[in-house]
């Protein structure tokens, strides 16, 4: 049964406007939860009938313990759900709510009660107590807390929800809005020692949960550590590779008794590693500058007929070079997509280099752009060496090259990939690689659509 009221009510205010006002305490939701629970075993150890006005957050969390008092004293007690309109008593479901007396009603508030407002009124012949917590305007997460146990305070706030409900309407007990006097000291000593054991369990609570964290960060930057050693590490080696091969080719090409055909073969290698060691150093710049802005970089709306055209035309005359039939599809008016700031194109230049890299002469590579559900995917698809099953959940290792099936080394410094892997990590896209050897590659790059609607 719900109970009207006539006019707005704040048991925060109403608890204020005494004489002597009590003192006010700034608390985390997790202490005053603790005020609560100290209060409810108290009643439970004490085999205590009560009154208890509450209301409190939405949660199991909060009302459990109301739900196991009403269990333990069975109908030796009432209790008065307050709340809004119609909600649930306490953001539960009442058929999971086991009756507790007759006398357990719903008193409703108007809609313009301050909806932050929480408490608990305990009114009882040997002990009466009121809590009271408004949630602060500029931090949500502290709770004003008034907890007193003064008869006189508690009973203003008693008299005004009296004055606050309809004359008429009897569903109220009269004694259950009287507070009948002090609490016994006894009792009030009982509870400060539960109190204090509520509270040495939240300590140790905190205390873990921060232990935990340290040590998640402690091994988060152990893995960082290794992994910036080993990166260190494979970027040496590879520096060494391409500086060895120069070096043999420069003594080679100081040989007095070198022909002609031998010292334009032994240029061509250094010239060759001269590229590929560029090539590395530029992919390494990339990629630390990549993974040191990512988290800052900010997503735009691109077009993907805005760039793939640029890098295909970019592309043609080395596809022209090797004989690759180099095309690609992107309607202009599939929708934009979200990508972090110059990264499209990063993307389609890192795909489409690897394509024709891979692709012997002859061979063939498609682009298209197509929208699927609430995604644009764009696909890289190629007639090139493909890759082995084995190899596929490493080709976005840093520095792993696919070995070729031809006799020439395509070369590349092994990093485009993983580049293009971090690009799409930082606006949530994805990339997917099907492969078979002798078969040609399809790598699918999926990014989030701007747009919901595609007009065809």
């Amino acid at each position: 049964m719900n109970v009207s009221l006539v006019r707005k009510l704040s048991i925060y205010q109403l608890a204020l406007d005494v004489q002597t006002p009590p003192p006010v305490s700034s608390v985390t939701p997790a202490i005053l939860l603790s005020l609560l629970k100290s209060q409810i075993d108290l009643l439970i150890e004490q085999q205590i009938p009560a009154t208890l006005w509450v209301k409190l957050p939405p949660g199991k969390i909060w009302h459990s313990e109301i739900q196991y008092y009403q269990q333990q004293l069975g109908n030796s007690g009432s209790v008065y759900h307050c709340h809004f309109g119609e909600v649930e008593i306490g953001g539960v479901d009442r058929e999971n709510i086991k009756p507790f007396s007759s006398s357990q009603k719903g008193l409703q508030f108007l809609p313009n009660q301050r909806q932050r407002e929480y408490f608990l009124i305990v009114l009882s012949a040997k002990f009466c107590s009121l809590i009271v917590a408004e949630r602060a305007i500029k931090n949500h997460k502290t709770l004003l807390t008034i907890s007193t146990f003064e008869p006189k305070i508690i009973q203003q706030v008693l008299d005004g929800i009296k004055q606050a409900i309809v004359p008429e309407d009897s569903a109220i007990a009269p004694d259950h809005l009287i507070c009948a006097g002090v609490s016994e000291p006894a009792l009030m000593s009982r509870l400060l020692t539960k109190q204090l054991q509520r509270q040495d369990e939240i300590n140790r609570q905190i205390v873990s949960k921060r232990i935990a964290k340290i040590e998640r960060q402690k091994q988060a930057l152990h893995k960082s550590l290794q992994l910036k050693d080993e990166f260190l590490s494979n970027v040496c080696h590879e520096l060494r590779t391409p500086l060895t091969h120069m070096k043999t080719a420069l003594s080679l090409l100081n040989s007095p008794s070198l022909k002609n055909p031998q010292r334009q073969r032994y240029s061509q290698m250094l010239n060759t590693q001269c590229d590929r060691q560029n090539s590395l150093i530029h992919g390494v710049l990339e990629l630390v500058q990549i993974e040191r802005n990512l988290e800052a970089m900010n997503l735009e709306a691109v077009c993907l007929a805005d760039i793939v055209p640029g890098v295909v035309s970019t592309y043609q005359p080395l596809a022209q070079e090797k004989g690759i039939m180099l095309a690609y599809t992107v309607p202009t008016e599939l929708p934009a997509v979200w990508c972090v700031s110059g990264g499209l194109r990063q993307i389609v230049i890192h795909l489409l280099s690897n394509s024709i890299k891979y692709t012997p002469n002859g061979g063939q590579v498609w682009v298209w752009g197509r929208l699927q559900g609430d995604y644009v995917q764009l696909e890289f698809r190629d007639s090139g060496i493909g890759i082995s099953e084995s190899e596929i959940p490493k080709i976005f290792d840093r520095f792993y090259r696919v070995r070729p099936l031809l006799s020439e080394d395509p070369g590349g410094a092994g990093l485009g990939l993983t580049i293009v892997q971090q690009l799409l990590r930082g606006c949530g896209g994805s990339i997917s690689v099907k492969s078979k050897p002798s078969e040609g590659s399809t790598f699918t790059v999926q990014l989030a659509a701007v747009v919901e609607k595609y007009s065809k």
